[in-house]
């Protein structure tokens, strides 16, 4: 079995009583602001996006406050450039957040930053999707983005894995990779802003900087670890040479007892799912936690208008109800089992593999095609033969599980005939027109 890839090469060393998983959305945030308070020399947002909503200009005044307070302190915010640059789905054309960091950059004319990554030349073919925030010496890693649903500003609430991490070493990986990679490339703009720099005036860098990521790497640890626990970090970009892809794969392929898989969006790429059947018929078993199809970010309930993106939970639905039926045999015996998290109307975002208890892979890494192909994804992996972080983890699960429900068949999933009319409809035309394949390959 081939691990030597990653384990001829030092991990970071980090005391157990350094790592802390997070409760809740709304400690996320809670955190989130102390650290922002708290910083001294240097912090470093990177994420999908930060929202111009009420949480969003929570944080992002808080981040301008912190740098008006203390002038030394160093602040960067990295975002999609797509994403940053046009309104929420099934909104009215405007300048997206861009806008906003540019209202409070004029606003507070502190020494915040915030710039703009072109993964690709258009959102639908990959996005940032790099996680983890640097405060000083500490990480936040989580996959949650900043908004009111991810930080649980208000009633609801989009629930995710949270890490705080105390490491130095693992801190300068993170800000090395952002300041010498991203910061240096031409075709990462500033969006705070006016006018943000087109991308087609820099489609040579462009070109490069994608080429640079398809290669690129954390810096690696320079000593072996003295603790129990090696952490590893690791970038994933393109099909091809995709290292992350590769540890998740051979993380698959290592379990010999036990697997905990979370995704909120049931599509395992190919690879995966024969890894998996290969696993299930040597007895491993396999616990895998996904959201309801209520409680998918996507999801749009029957009684409001429908848009043709509200039918993408029903289609992650399909996919599951297919795979339970054929692995009926492994859910009736209780090998396998399938989580559904579904609380109240709020909503389910987590990711992560834990492998025979030893083995803890945090990412943003959605484990389907989307995550596998298009988007720059990270991870971080904790090697902890001691199983010290399993107190922590069992913790975390127990809460997960106490709002989800165990699957003793596919017949608990409804099928395409009881979904609403415009669900059904839209459904088996791609079936028909056999364009449900393709896009498959994009969520």
């Amino acid at each position: 079995m081939a691990f030597d890839f990653w384990r001829k090469e030092a991990g970071y060393s980090i005391k157990p009583s350094d790592i802390e998983i997070l409760p809740s959305a709304r400690a996320y945030k809670e955190t989130l602001l102390s650290l922002i308070r708290n910083a001294t020399k240097r912090i470093v947002i990177t994420a999908l996006y930060l929202q111009d909503d009420d949480a969003g200009q929570e944080i992002l005044e808080a981040l301008h406050q912190a740098s008006l307070l203390k002038p030394e302190l160093s602040i960067t915010i990295l975002v999609d450039y797509h994403r940053a640059q046009r309104g929420l789905i099934g909104e009215k054309q405007s300048d997206g957040n861009a806008g906003f960091y540019y209202d409070y950059a004029q606003k507070f004319n502190s020494n915040v930053t915030v710039f703009g990554v072109p993964v690709k030349a258009k959102e639908l073919f990959g996005v940032l999707h790099l996680k983890g925030f640097i405060f000083d010496d500490t990480v936040l890693y989580s996959g949650a983005s900043l908004n009111n649903v991810y930080l649980h500003h208000h009633e609801k609430y989009r629930l995710d894995r949270y890490f705080l991490i105390k490491s130095s070493a693992l801190s300068d990986a993170f800000y090395q990779f952002t300041d010498q990679i991203l910061l240096t490339s031409a075709a990462v703009p500033r969006l705070d802003v006016k006018p943000v720099q087109k991308l087609a005036e820099v489609k040579n860098s462009h070109k490069r900087l994608m080429k640079t990521l398809r290669s690129a790497h954390y810096a690696k640890a320079q000593s072996e670890s003295e603790n129990s626990i090696e952490a590893r970090l690791f970038l994933g970009f393109g099909r091809r040479g995709n290292k992350l892809n590769k540890l998740i794969k051979n993380l698959f392929e290592l379990s010999e007892s036990e697997m905990v898989l979370y995704t909120p969006y049931f599509n395992f790429p190919a690879p995966l799912l024969r890894v998996l059947r290969k696993k299930l018929k040597k007895g491993v078993n396999i616990t895998i936690v996904v959201g309801d199809k209520t409680a998918n970010d996507f999801y749009i309930s029957p009684d409001k208008p429908f848009s043709k993106i509200g039918a993408l939970p029903y289609l992650y639905e399909t996919i599951l109800y297919k795979f339970l039926k054929a692995k009926d045999t492994y859910v009736k015996s209780g090998q396998l089992k399938v989580y559904l998290w579904k609380h109240e109307s709020n909503s389910f975002h987590l990711k992560g593999i834990n492998v025979d208890n030893r083995y803890q892979l945090m990412t943003g890494h959605n484990l389907n095609p989307r995550a596998w192909g298009l988007d720059i994804e990270n991870g971080i992996l904790f090697d902890d033969p001691e199983q010290t972080l399993k107190p922590l983890l069992d913790k975390e699960l127990q809460q997960i599980l106490a709002n989800s429900t165990l699957l003793t068949g596919y017949e608990q999933l409804e099928t395409v005939e009881q979904y609403p009319d415009p669900v059904r409809k839209l459904l088996s035309q791609a079936k028909r027109v056999k364009v449900d394949f393709i896009i498959k390959k994009f969520i």
